[in-house]
């Protein structure tokens, strides 16, 4: 364990057995935004009233802010390309109170996406009270995660200055956001007035709150009797964009409220079909969940998207991972990108249809991590996109019967021991090349092969319990290890050291072959470090086969080799060694044939 990580334990913030220690803490926020936005120019211009509560044992005599729109000032480091004609001169702060007294905007230490902000002592339990007028342009040519989608429709995210996580971890999230990796923030109650002209439909984080009053009576009846029934229905059809929403002046204000989330997002559109629908999620409670799609009919592949989007809530309620969809409503907007937000999803129209299924599922599948977990992105990728990953590999069939869901395999046994091969743990923030192997498809598979180990009973034991006890707070890789350990009764150590810590590579063998009368015994050979399932194919001369499939349980002991029986009676021609989501460097001895 890093010298780093060693305290917070030490501190009781969080215990061994993964649970939050009796001393965690973590600081909370009120968020009241008011927000101006003109499509045609771009410019967004509001207020922002945070009210800060420090529940640290720490005394706060600054406070850390994040301008994420900065990742497009001049000047501003960045790891993503951006088209010259969107740099810009970033938010500009015009005004700052702090408990109601003007502060003198000249001497904000703002660089890059980080701003800091001087303020009288906060002690354990105090609140502080930020009162923020700002403005800048949205971009439109370098569409990373946010930005204009085609003229009339917009993706805004992280659009408003936001306090920055402080944490017993690191004190202030002081990392800057250079475009590539993702986000780091608490969870806070979020009220939102958005005004936009009249004839732009919103869609956002949060419960529609004026629903009433922002849309037309016929699309206002037409939301309101989805959230009862199964159906799928069409709030807003090709021939409604004039009349989708109510026209009594110029602009609308469309107001939105959340609780216990991490962020607040919007989009908003003139000319975006809306279908929804809405189905029950928690079978105790008969609580229910709406979907929305919201999408350009120009793209004929996002008319599905409603289906897969439904299918996939209801997949993650009753089948992986099992856990009832925590949110009121999710939307999946047609935009320029693939990523997730508390409640939103903002995916690139693609003509594949699997493709389309995957990308659908994998996004909405971020709704638990990081976001019901609220696990660091910034710093540990692999925590929130080794779960989506896995459960796009799993959900995407269940939506379509014919998919083998593939999704980075090949790139990690292409990588698999190389230089550039790195351990898991390795900080987001320290990997270049190997950023998407570490964050994606090795934890996958890591939680694959433990799910394939301990069977699902004992699966969801441990998961459930790492849910339950960091719903709403800020796991760590350990925290997330022992709760597994805990939560499923069984000490996995040993495989978390080797799949996660170590370096190595993935490479089974076939090394020998003995047959006497009717039983024939296969010896295979790890000849890489990484633990993988056994899966032996066994074919026979009369043309019939059969599998044999061992889990990681087999390496357990720290043997390099096991021996598998088979006694079938019936001659065998042929072994192949290998799986859809098992890697191995070498396939070369993975295959014997008689001779």
């Amino acid at each position: 364990m890093a010298r780093n990580l060693k305290e917070p334990y030490l501190k009781q913030t969080r215990t061994p057995d993964g649970k939050p220690g009796k001393n965690y803490w973590q600081n909370s926020a009120n968020y009241d935004i008011n927000v101006n936005f003109d499509p045609v120019t771009r410019f967004l211009s509001g207020t922002v009233i945070i009210d800060y509560t420090n529940n640290s044992p720490d005394t706060l005599k600054q406070i850390g802010f994040k301008l994420y729109p900065n990742l497009y000032k001049k000047g501003s480091a960045r790891l993503m390309p951006v088209d010259s004609a969107d740099l810009s001169e970033g938010v500009k702060i015009e005004r700052l109170s702090i408990n109601g007294i003007a502060t003198d905007v000249k001497k904000l230490q703002i660089a890059g996406t980080n701003m800091t902000v001087a303020i009288p002592a906060l002690t354990t339990g105090q609140h502080i009270q930020f009162a923020l007028t700002y403005a800048y342009t949205l971009n439109k040519h370098s569409h990373i995660r946010t930005g204009e989608i085609d003229p009339g429709a917009d993706f805004v995210a992280y659009f408003f200055p936001r306090i920055a996580v402080y944490d017993d971890i690191d004190g202030w999230n002081k990392y800057p956001y250079l475009g590539k990796l993702e986000f780091y923030n608490d969870f806070c109650h979020f009220k939102a007035a958005v005004t936009v002209p009249a004839n732009q439909v919103v869609w956002a984080t949060g419960n529609l709150i004026n629903a009433k009053d922002v849309l037309s009576p016929t699309s206002y009846q037409r939301l309101g009797l989805v959230e009862k029934n199964d159906a799928i229905s069409t709030i807003i059809d090709s021939t409604e964009f004039t009349k989708a929403t109510n026209h009594l002046g110029t602009t609308n204000t469309w107001r939105f409220e959340a609780s216990d989330v991490t962020d607040f997002v919007f989009a908003c559109s003139d000319h975006y079909l809306w279908y929804s629908t809405s189905l029950v999620v928690d079978s105790s409670t008969g609580r229910r969940t709406r979907v929305d799609v919201a999408f350009n009919p120009v793209h004929k592949d996002y008319f599905p998207v409603i289906n897969d989007a439904r299918k996939t809530v209801e997949a993650m309620s009753f089948h992986f991972p099992k856990w009832p969809f925590p949110y009121p409503h999710i939307t999946v907007f047609d935009g320029l990108d693939q990523m997730e937000y508390p409640m939103m999803v903002n995916d690139n129209p693609v003509e594949d249809r699997a493709e389309s299924i995957e990308l659908t599922d994998h996004e909405i599948f971020h709704t638990m991590f990081p976001f019901y977990v609220g696990t660091n992105e910034t710093k540990y990728a692999w925590m929130d996109e080794g779960w989506a990953t896995i459960g796009e590999w799993i959900i995407s069939p269940l939506i379509d019967s014919s998919l083998v869901d593939e999704y980075g395999v090949a790139p990690t046994e292409n990588n698999a021991g190389k230089e550039t091969d790195l351990p898991i743990m390795t900080l987001s923030t320290e990997i270049s090349t190997a950023y998407f192997t570490n964050a994606y498809p090795k934890p996958a598979m890591g939680y694959l092969f433990v799910k394939d180990m301990l069977g699902d009973k004992l699966f969801y034991k441990g998961l459930h319990y790492y849910i339950q006890q960091w719903h709403g707070k800020h796991p760590i890789p350990y925290d997330f290890f022992n709760c597994m350990n805990t939560g499923s009764g069984k000490n996995m150590n040993w495989f978390w050291k080797k799949w996660f810590f170590d370096n190595g590579e993935p490479d089974l063998a076939i090394t020998k072959v003995n047959t006497k009368g009717k039983l024939t015994t296969v010896v295979i050979t790890s000849k890489g470090v990484k633990p993988v399932p056994v899966d032996l194919s066994i074919y026979f001369s009369d043309n019939t086969s059969m599998k044999i499939h061992k889990s990681i349980a087999v390496w357990e002991k720290g043997n390099s080799t096991v021996t598998i029986p088979v006694s079938s009676g019936k001659k065998i021609t042929r072994l192949q060694l290998g799986s859809v989501h098992t890697p191995d460097t070498n396939k070369k001895d993975n295959d014997w044939e008689v001779k």
